[in-house]
């Protein structure tokens, strides 16, 4: 099997960099947008197999982003998964509510990260 690639949208520079450095590592492809208007038309271009994304963005926040990826019938199958420092429970339901399959809360906790993130890419495997 080929390695996933994830598609890592965050807008804070120290951040995107430590996420993706610690992504590649563990083995998966990754590719960087900075904001969510940018993840809408790389996902679309590139498909990848998963979306990190976060949800305070500019241009277009995560919660847009991932309602206009759900509405695509290109990349509405595309597992997105919510990382934010909005930490209250209405944060996690309206990520939700907005599409994504999964919720991760800054500061990261690194293996429940990868393990959501394997866990997504398992089930999508299965369909």
């Amino acid at each position: 099997m080929s390695m996933a690639t994830i598609l890592l949208v965050e807008d804070d520079e120290p951040s995107r960099d430590m996420l993706a450095r610690r992504l590649t590592r563990a083995g998966f492809q990754v590719i960087v947008a900075m904001d969510g208007a940018q993840a809408v038309a790389l996902a679309h271009a590139l498909r990848p197999n998963l979306i990190v994304m976060d949800l305070s963005l500019p241009v277009l926040d995560g919660w847009e982003a991932t309602r206009q990826l759900k509405a695509t019938l290109a990349t509405r199958t595309i597992p997105v998964l919510a990382l934010t420092a909005h930490v209250f429970a209405e944060d996690h339901t309206a990520a939700l509510a907005a599409g994504a399959n999964a919720f991760a809360a800054k500061p990261v906790d690194w293996r429940a990260l990868v393990r959501q993130i394997n866990d997504l890419l398992a089930a999508c495997e299965s369909f």
